[in-house]
């Protein structure tokens, strides 16, 4: 370990990380490092003025963290700077009392990650597509107007209540509903991204997802999805997406699991 200042990011520091977060070839906008600031604990560590490092901790009430963006510039690896951050994470949440915390890991950062606590609960995976004009109309058309219980819903199936992160992302795009369940998208810095979706039954998130791509106008969307939930993988294999990435989602402390059969689509490997 050598050098550099721990420190609590800023806005003013968006570019830089944004910078970060595209030389490791990731998909987030100054929009989601925006909302990471208003919402999460944003460490970074700084070196000659430069930003070298990043990790941002986003709270899910009292039960449940999840640690995501975490970077380090090329040009500075191999100084433990991931693991320095990391640690100033993790004692926050001990001091904090928060039992559970998780992330996920590419292969890269997993053995970091258990020489720090975490154990593998399960994988995680991005699936990609170009646009295709063969997406079908669904037979009915979802709403723009969420029932109110969709929260609860929500919090049902991720295992505990997320509903801050959901307002933001719902304030950037409206969410698609059916009764309780329900589907957001958001730009993204190389691909538009489709998720969080939450859904009691398999139809009911097909008919969400077709909605969103056949008024979607961006030539590449990303939906990162839970392998075991088998019947989002047919849907992502019928609409034409394959698998890009596979990453391993990982829990130091409490297991805490939710209807994890609901879950369509996740909110991001940074958000859960």
């Amino acid at each position: 370990m050598s050098g550099g200042v721990l420190r609590n990011l800023k806005t003013s520091d968006i570019p830089a990380a944004l910078e970060l977060s595209a030389e490791a070839g990731w998909n987030q906008t100054a929009d989601d490092w925006r909302m990471l600031l208003e919402l999460a604990g944003c460490y970074g560590i700084e070196l000659e003025g430069e930003l070298a490092s990043t990790t941002t901790l986003l709270c899910y009430g009292t039960r449940m963290a999840w640690i995501g963006m975490v970077l380090t510039k090329g040009l500075y690896r191999g100084r433990g700077f991931a693991r320095r951050l990391l640690a100033h994470a993790l004692d926050l949440l001990d001091q904090m009392g928060i039992g559970t915390v998780k992330l996920d890991a590419t292969d890269q950062g997993q053995p970091l990650y258990e020489k720090l606590g975490f154990r593998p609960e399960q994988a995680v995976e991005r699936w990609g597509r170009m646009r295709s004009a063969d997406v079908p109309r669904p037979p009915n058309v979802p709403s723009r107007s969420t029932n109110p219980n969709w929260l609860a819903m929500d919090a049902r199936a991720f295992g505990t209540d997320r509903s801050a992160l959901l307002d933001k992302l719902a304030a950037r795009t409206p969410p698609i509903s059916e009764g309780n369940s329900y589907l957001l998208m958001r730009r993204g810095r190389l691909a538009n991204y489709l998720g969080p979706c939450v859904a009691e039954e398999p139809e009911v998130a097909r008919g969400l997802i077709e909605h969103a791509l056949r008024n979607e106008v961006s030539s590449r969307r990303s939906w990162d999805l839970l392998p075991t939930n088998s019947n989002a993988v047919a849907i992502a294999q019928d609409l034409g997406f394959a698998p890009e990435r596979h990453l391993t989602r990982m829990v130091r402390g409490k297991d805490l699991r939710g209807c994890e059969e609901w879950v369509y689509a996740i909110a991001g490997f940074e958000l859960g």
